[in-house]
């Protein structure tokens, strides 16, 4: 083949992959759009904004940032969103870990019954239970309070059914060889088990601090002094205060951040866990 050929059949297949990405490339920008709005926005000075001059970057304003910092309540809004969002992290993932193992590598009557009924409660929808869980949690005197929140957020089920595809793929013989070493169910569940499911653990945890910082129906539900809101229903109230448009999107952008940083952080797990789970 001469030297032409290859330049030529080069040329081909990179015009084949330049259309083949074009597609994600403009659901890449349509996606980045509104968080574009959102951080020019909240950049910018006054309650009139006309558009589109408003969202070209020229004069870049902090006042907005200043203004929703200074708001009295609104560092303790992260405080007991965060407080929220770690704490159900840490025990959705303690709990679904234990019972994944359990349904993953246990023996035990009534096992594949007991998991396929907790995967249909996937099919209920969550608004159904919110009136059942509001009443639960008011005769336990849990209104308005950060156990009231947390509780009914821990049997969660899709991370369940995640660790437990997860643990499937651990070889039995490795458990096997570490109780013929004598190790104990407890020993052999931290020191085997749990290791092995990092990325997995990774992944869920991205997925549930998310899912919790973003809450806004529950705790808007359960919460009723605004020393007890959370991000973003401390918003919404200021919102419904008929603050500027430039406070509401700076403190979208805070609220935002710790995302962020939370996937950038893990995203090395969160990928690897995505994929091994997806195989699996």
């Amino acid at each position: 083949m001469s030297t032409v050929d290859r330049v030529a059949r080069k040329s081909r297949r990179n015009r084949r992959r330049l259309w083949a990405h074009l597609p994600l490339a403009i659901v890449a920008v349509a996606t980045i759009i509104p968080f574009y709005v959102m951080i020019v926005l909240s950049l910018r000075k006054g309650r009139s904004l006309s558009l589109p001059d408003a969202l070209l970057p020229f004069h870049v304003n902090f006042g907005a940032y200043a203004d929703v910092l200074a708001h009295a309540q609104v560092v303790r809004w992260m405080l007991n969103t965060a407080a929220y969002s770690v704490i159900s992290v840490v025990l959705v993932l303690v709990f679904a870990s234990f019972a994944a193992y359990a349904f993953a590598k246990k023996r035990f009557f009534g096992r594949n019954a007991m998991f396929w009924t907790l995967l249909a409660t996937l099919m209920v929808p969550y608004h159904l239970t919110l009136i059942p869980q509001f009443i639960l949690i008011s005769k336990m005197d849990g209104l308005d309070t950060l156990w009231g929140l947390i509780v009914p957020t821990l049997a969660n089920t899709q991370a369940l059914f995640l660790m437990r595809q997860f643990i499937m793929g651990i070889p039995d013989e490795l458990i096997e060889a570490a109780r013929i070493d004598g190790a104990g169910e407890i020993r052999l569940f931290w020191q085997i088990v749990l290791p092995q499911t990092k990325p997995i653990l990774a992944t869920l945890g991205v997925f549930v601090f998310l899912w919790h910082w973003n809450d806004f129906l529950w705790p808007l539900v359960a919460t009723r002094s605004p020393d007890h809101y959370v991000l973003t229903v401390g918003l919404n109230s200021l919102q419904a205060q008929d603050s500027s448009l430039t406070v509401t999107m700076a403190g979208a952008v805070l609220t935002f951040l710790p995302i962020l940083l939370v996937y950038v952080l893990l995203q090395r797990y969160f990928v690897r866990g995505v994929t091994m789970s997806g195989l699996k």
